[in-house]
């Protein structure tokens, strides 16, 4: 009887030997995918951002530790007992995190840009599952200095860090780097395995960027444009110092601005960087470029006489001088000291229109962007040529019937006075390195405008119009100008307003070999529309500081 028991024990035993062998093949080969168990948590680390750095390697843009909160789902002991606490502490709303906490995901981004306070708070809790990630986060030291020459970084639809405008926009991958990776087994509970296998890819760290930019210049530049906004009742304004040599842009200022490190308080018409990403009709800053042209092209020399005596009719149209005043016998020299619309219609005459529409697209490239390193660049617009009417030829002789962005106007100036190369504008100098040397770039020539005879020739008439101007600006003594003002009505509805204008001015020093070229423009002053009235004077108040500032020497 007891033998028969324990046969039948063994018989059991037998049976379920056999079961469980055949349960593990099952498990183990027949559906081993459905029964695996991955226990390896891959990690993104994140690289720093690239610092952005003036010329004299004075910050723009810093960086800041801040934490990002995690979530390994399968590790929380309850998920409303986490949304809970989450929604107390973070202020996070419910549904949100509802909709995040994925618990058949190993790990859930939650919130970012945590400072080390909060994240304290949160690791002394009891609440398991939850992890940080050690991250930078934007910081700009100067506020709104160069806010739009920056830019800032904010936040895409997935809430990761991306940058917008500026440099900030255009260098975006640059100064992100490359991230990491960091594979680690682990335990059931979530915990690595110290003898488990690992695997680390390091994140490699954004580009330093340092900028032709000079933050004294900005400091300058910012402060006199202020007070010229103010002074003369201006809607808004911009003003760009650079080399014109080179095109290196030293000082880039448009007002109204905004702070980049507190972007989110500010609408996005404050965002717009209006030198590269409007256009207007240039008005008679634009003389000078097709005075050029067609002393280049030998349709005319400077001591060329035009004989004005009235307003000029082409068509149905009449053209009239900006004062309304015709002063007999002129120089081609005095059509640009007096700015006469009337004799720059000659002078586009006797250029053609062939001749100014070559050289607006494929000498000063006016019909494309410049390729200025600063993101939201737009190009001017020129009507082909088979659609021009006579009116066209003659109003863009004056600088009308046209349009350009502000850089453009710069880089074409720069041009007629540097000898004739057009120069690509650019904002970083270079890269620097992590051994502190810096990996310059080289300045690009995009073409050649005009020849280095024509250039000389323009530079004297240039001089002439300031040292004739009727304007009683306060010039700096001891140094030679040359300069242009400009007033362009605006148009609206199709016509010209009078009483809103775009009032500019562009000059250079000094004459003989010019250095700084400068440019500022109002738009909608109140207190005059004139561009001699305005925007000369601030022109002039920055350049009085920037000549002490570069110890340029008097002539």
């Amino acid at each position: 009887m007891k033998q028969d028991r324990l046969k039948i024990v063994a018989i059991f035993f037998c049976i379920l030997f056999i079961f469980i062998i055949l349960k593990l093949f099952n498990i183990q080969v027949l559906d081993s995918s459905a029964f695996s168990a991955d226990y390896t948590r891959t990690q993104q680390l994140t690289p720093e951002r690239g610092q952005i750095l003036d010329t004299n390697l004075h910050p723009f843009s810093l960086n800041k530790t801040t934490y990002a909160l995690y979530i390994e789902p399968q590790n929380i002991k309850s998920k409303a007992e986490t949304v809970d606490y989450l929604h107390d502490t973070l202020d996070i709303e419910e549904a949100s995190l509802e909709a995040k906490i994925d618990l058949s995901k190993q790990w859930v981004r939650i919130e970012g840009s945590l400072p080390t306070e909060v994240k304290n708070t949160i690791e002394k809790s009891d609440e398991p599952g939850l992890k940080f990630i050690k991250e930078s986060e934007r910081y700009y030291p100067e506020a709104s200095l160069a806010a739009h020459l920056i830019g800032f970084v904010g936040k895409n639809s997935e809430g990761e860090s991306i940058g917008y405008f500026g440099l900030e926009g255009y260098y975006d991958k640059d100064l992100t780097g490359l991230p990491g990776v960091l594979q680690s087994e682990r335990d059931l509970a979530g915990n690595t395995i110290f003898l488990g296998n690992q695997k680390k890819l390091d994140a490699a760290n954004g580009r330093n960027l340092v900028l032709t930019v000079d933050k004294s210049v900005q400091l300058i530049i910012k402060k006199k444009l202020q007070e010229g906004i103010e002074t003369y009742k201006a809607e808004s304004g911009c003003a760009i110092v650079a080399d014109p040599q080179t095109m290196a842009i030293l000082g880039m200022v448009c007002m109204p601005d905004f702070d980049p490190t507190t972007y989110y308080d500010f609408s996005e018409q404050f965002f717009k960087n209006w030198s590269i990403s409007s256009v207007y009709e240039p008005g008679s800053t634009f003389k000078p470029l097709v005075m050029a042209a067609a002393i280049e092209e030998g349709k005319v020399k400077k001591s060329d006489t035009y004989d004005e005596e009235s307003p000029v009719t082409i068509g149905k149209y009449t053209v009239r001088n900006w004062d309304n005043k015709y002063n007999g016998k002129l120089t081609m020299t005095n059509i640009i000291e007096k700015s006469s619309n009337v004799g720059m219609v000659y002078v586009g005459s006797k250029l053609g229109k062939e001749n100014l529409y070559t050289y607006l697209t494929e000498k000063y490239k006016f019909d494309q962007p410049t390729g200025v390193d600063l993101q939201g660049e737009v190009g001017g617009s020129i009507k082909p040529l088979d659609s021009w009417y006579p009116i066209d030829e003659a109003t863009m002789a004056f600088g009308q019937g046209l349009s350009v962005n502000m850089v453009q106007m710069v880089r074409a100036f720069s041009s007629i006075i540097n000898g004739g190369h057009l120069m690509k504008p650019y904002v970083v100098k270079g890269v620097l390195n992590n051994d502190g040397s810096l990996l310059e770039r080289s300045s690009v020539e995009q073409g050649r405008t005009i020849s280095e005879k024509a250039s000389k020739t323009i530079r004297e008439m240039l001089a002439s119009a300031v040292a004739h101007a009727e304007a009683p600006w306060d010039i700096p003594e001891g140094y030679s100008f040359g300069g242009k003002t400009g007033t362009a009505q605006i148009a609206v509805g199709g016509s010209y307003d009078a009483s809103k204008t775009i009032a500019s001015y562009v000059g250079f020093t000094p004459v003989s070999s010019p250095k700084l070229i400068a440019m500022v423009v109002l738009v909608k002053p109140q207190k005059s529309p004139w561009g001699s009235e305005t925007a000369a004077p601030i022109y002039y108040d920055i350049m009085r500081e920037l000549l002490i500032y570069y110890n340029i020497p008097r002539e």
